[in-house]
């Protein structure tokens, strides 16, 4: 176990893939830490636990006591190595505590990283997510994927795992793309059949495709319309559309098992409903949005609030 204490990340003594788990001290923020240590270990990179809070000494303090400046983040970083190391002894670890506002710290944090693993809660029955302003704010800007991860999202453990405890990362499941076409997003396709082929499930691209504006009339014109020719018409363009897409990247990867699916509905329920049973979705957000538009769109909003499962999100262009 080669963990050190850092009071100031240096990524060039790194030479390693680097995951990165913000950490809060919530359970949620355990779950992601337990999610980013499985992560760190199918890339075989470093884990990262970072902690930021504008108060901390720039020192470590003496005597370990609550009226210390720094008990807290002490705390809450020896909980989650402790977490880490009770299930991954092996994995190389580094604590990362810095003075300094957690939205900037994270946005540094996500350019550093292959991956940044936050936790989020949840708020619905219905698994939904819950971000604040600090993880909204990352999510909208930051430069590397992004991973939600709910507490409880971590815990269901593999049909084969005879293990008596649930602390088990999920396992065995595929992984779930929601993929556009409305431009290129090799960024996001990238990360998804990587994702795919480090943990040896199938990857299951999922594209929405809205029905054109005839298929909603009875006719009219030269050339009437039908719901049904209508809708045949955009789906077969669409599924074309998507194999073509996704043709040089099962040349790449040729070890993933890759199904595509199309369903004649909007991209934002698509997307909810593909990923059903999955065991991480990952969805695109474009780095350059409309001025107006909100900082994060329908889909991607759709897919924090309701997908049953984390949620890795990956900036392209």
């Amino acid at each position: 176990m080669g963990h050190r204490r850092l009071w100031s990340w240096p990524p060039s003594v790194v030479m390693t893939p680097v995951v990165t788990v913000g950490l809060d001290g919530t359970p949620e923020s355990l779950s992601a830490v337990r999610w980013a240590a499985r992560e760190a270990e199918l890339r075989q990179a470093t884990l990262r636990l970072l902690h930021a809070w504008v108060l901390l000494s720039v020192e470590p303090g003496g005597a370990v006591r609550e009226s210390d400046q720094n008990y807290w983040a002490e705390r809450i970083m020896a909980e989650a190595l402790r977490t880490v190391t009770e299930r991954h002894p092996d994995l190389s670890v580094v604590e990362d505590m810095v003075a300094q506002d957690p939205v900037g710290a994270l946005l540094a944090a996500a350019r550093e990283s292959d991956a940044l693993v936050l936790g989020s809660q949840d708020m619905a029955p219905m698994a939904s997510y819950f971000l604040g302003q600090a993880g909204l704010h990352v999510v909208a800007r930051a430069d590397g994927p992004v991973v939600l991860v709910r507490a409880g999202d971590d815990v269901l453990v593999r049909a084969d795992d005879d293990r008596d405890d649930t602390a088990s990362v999920v396992e065995g499941r595929d992984v779930v793309m929601g993929l556009s076409l409305h431009g290129p997003c090799d960024a996001l396709i990238e990360f998804a059949f990587d994702s795919a082929a480090r943990r040896g499930v199938t990857l299951r691209a999922v594209h929405g495709r809205n029905l054109p504006p005839p298929a909603f009339t009875h006719g009219g014109g030269a050339a009437p319309y039908t719901p049904g020719t209508v809708a045949g018409r955009a789906a077969r363009e669409a599924r074309e559309e998507l194999a073509g897409a996704l043709r040089p990247w099962r040349e790449k990867y040729p070890e993933v098992c890759v199904e595509d699916t199309v369903w004649v509905e909007s991209a934002a329920r698509t997307v909810v409903r593909g990923a059903a049973g999955a065991g991480l979705l990952v969805v695109g957000r474009r780095r350059t949005r409309p001025a107006l538009s909100p900082r994060v769109g329908h889909v991607l909003s759709a897919s924090l609030h309701h997908a049953p499962c984390p949620v890795a999100v990956v900036p392209h262009d």
